[in-house]
């Protein structure tokens, strides 16, 4: 499919969580619910409730097993969406039961398959499981869980040059990348060094649209972005959030 051709809708969920709908399938990344009661709930409100998604084709991929980017909800979808499948980081722990279903992928980083017609690689986490690029009929998708510069006031210097040099480490290996959609982590917790990772990855490897994740309900962080020189180069290709379930369709 050509770029440009396609329509894609992401929905922000919360915190690392997105839906990215395409005109074949869905993908729901980290999701972290804010609620149990899924009939009240849907997409726009930032919650997923399995009967709206039912006959999709929908994949689920989750980073790693922190309480917010992972919930074993996820695996109560199978009871109302025929098409699910499920791309997990290694570490996430599961019955014997879903590791024999074939629906689901269990992936280490630094390895490559394909799945269910998708192209799917992992890259390690600087901090735990983790980060997926996802390659489906022409759309490159890449979310990067907990894979970040996480520059920590206070750290040892030379524990905060390790991660700076990991994460650099990480990230190059998507250089020459056409990445369509990206979703990076944009901490207000790091104070001055907030940037310090979507820059890199910005500067480096680069991307259509990008989103900022990992805030929390802190949306303060994009008035700061919004004056920031550093991303003066590339704020236009970076999308600004305001509230959970909030929808962006593009063509690509």
């Amino acid at each position: 499919m050509k770029a440009g051709s396609r329509q894609v809708h992401v929905w922000y969920l919360f915190h690392s969580g997105f839906a990215i709908k395409t005109p074949g399938r869905l993908f729901i990344f980290d999701y972290f619910p804010q609620t149990t009661d899924y009939r009240s709930s849907g997409l726009d409100s930032g919650e997923i409730n399995p009967l709206e998604i039912k006959d999709l084709d929908v994949f689920v991929f989750c980073s790693h097993e922190h309480y917010d980017h992972f919930s074993p909800v996820i695996f109560e979808w199978r009871k109302h969406i025929k098409n699910i499948h499920y791309v997990l980081s290694h570490e996430i722990k599961i019955s014997q039961e879903m590791k024999d279903l074939k629906n689901v992928l269990r992936i280490k980083p630094g390895h490559s398959c394909k799945f269910a017609g998708l192209d799917i690689t992992a890259l390690a986490s600087t901090d735990a499981g983790s980060a997926f690029l996802v390659e489906d009929d022409g759309l490159t998708i890449f979310h990067a869980g907990d894979l970040n510069w996480w520059h920590w006031e206070g750290e040892p210097e030379s524990d905060n040059i390790a991660m700076a040099l990991e994460y650099k480490k990480q990230i190059d290996l998507l250089k020459g990348r056409d990445i369509d959609l990206a979703f990076i982590p944009l901490d207000p917790r790091l104070e001055e060094h907030y940037l310090l990772g979507l820059d890199y990855f910005m500067r480096t490897v680069g991307c259509r649209i990008a989103f900022p994740m990992h805030f929390g309900e802190d949306y303060s962080v994009f008035l700061k972005f919004k004056d920031d020189s550093r991303a003066d180069e590339y704020r236009d290709n970076v999308v600004q959030i305001s509230h959970r379930g909030q929808k962006f369709s593009f063509q690509l």
